[in-house]
């Protein structure tokens, strides 16, 4: 279980619905919804180190990309809200 009793993967959590907050903030941005997520903890604190996995070379790409997304401070606490 993740915060809040959710389970961050369920089909009724926040982050799993392709029309909520992070897909929106995602397409505002022209990047992907993992990149938004990713972009999202790496501005939570300095302290933070993203390690996702993959096994594929194009994820690799867009996990990396991941670093160049830049939040406004609006988007930041939205996501901060889920």
């Amino acid at each position: 279980m993740g915060p809040a009793g959710r389970q961050p993967f369920a089909p009724e959590a926040p982050l799993a619905k392709a029309s909520g907050p992070l897909a929106q903030i995602a397409s505002e941005l022209n990047v992907t919804a993992g990149q938004v997520a990713l972009a999202w903890l790496l501005r939570r604190s300095p302290n933070i180190i993203v390690i996702p996995g993959t096994t594929s070379v194009a994820h690799l790409e867009e996990n990396v990309g991941a670093g160049t997304v830049k939040l406004s401070d609006e988007q930041f606490a939205a996501l901060g809200a889920l």
